[in-house]
């Protein structure tokens, strides 16, 4: 049932960040990094599809430093481009019942870290 991993054959398994999964309304969703994709599990079917794509701001090295998260009815994407001693920490939402991910941009803030991990504490 695990959603596929992101990196590709030269990418060890252990380069790269766990799985990236939310639940919204009892259902359970995927962001793939690797393919900047949103996927949803079907129970049915036992089987994962694509619903659509992440922020095309959202970066990762190997899905660190990329947050995917529930938040009520929605789904949370933290993170954000980075360059050479300068990055951006942008935070995404989309509520999937509203249809294929139309992200909104909450918020955004420079920062020269790279984001270890994320909690959201509430919504």
């Amino acid at each position: 049932m695990s959603p596929a991993r992101g990196g590709g054959a030269d990418t060890p398994a252990a380069a790269e960040a766990p799985p990236l999964v939310a639940v919204v309304n009892n259902e359970l969703y995927a962001a793939d990094y690797a393919d900047m994709e949103v996927r949803k599990y079907d129970k049915q079917r036992k089987a994962w599809f694509t619903v659509g794509r992440l922020p095309e701001r959202a970066a990762s090295m190997n899905g660190w430093g990329l947050a995917f998260r529930a938040c009520g009815d929605s789904l949370i994407v933290i993170g954000g481009p980075r360059t050479a001693g300068e990055g951006i920490i942008e935070v995404n939402a989309w509520a999937p019942a509203a249809g294929p991910p139309q992200w909104n941009l909450l918020g955004r803030k420079r920062s020269s870290n790279f984001v270890y991990n994320c909690a959201v504490m509430g919504c």
